[in-house]
């Protein structure tokens, strides 16, 4: 499994920029709110662009190469121990 970027040491959950959407419209003046879902929309497009050029990564492909890389330690040290035994057999 490649990488299909370079993985920034932040990571990009989805909830979080809904959440932060929300609650900026909902700190907007109160003759502004009955436009509140379009501007929650506008600004969660604004935000979106914002963490996109950010680099970040969704939790979920974070996981995913943290377990790829863990599975990819385990077998180099078993190749190391086995290295390590044969060349004790040869000595």
């Amino acid at each position: 499994m490649h990488l299909r970027r370079i993985v920034s040491p932040m990571i990009f959950d989805p909830k979080i920029l809904d959440d932060l959407s929300r609650k900026i419209s909902q700190s907007l003046p109160p003759g502004v709110s009955n436009l509140q879902q379009e501007t929650e929309q506008h600004i969660n497009s604004l935000l979106q662009s914002g963490f996109n050029k950010l680099n970040l990564v969704p939790r979920e492909e974070f996981d995913i190469q943290q377990a790829v890389l863990q599975r990819t330690r385990e077998k180099l040290e078993a190749l190391e121990k086995r290295v390590a035994e044969m060349e004790q057999q040869l000595k």
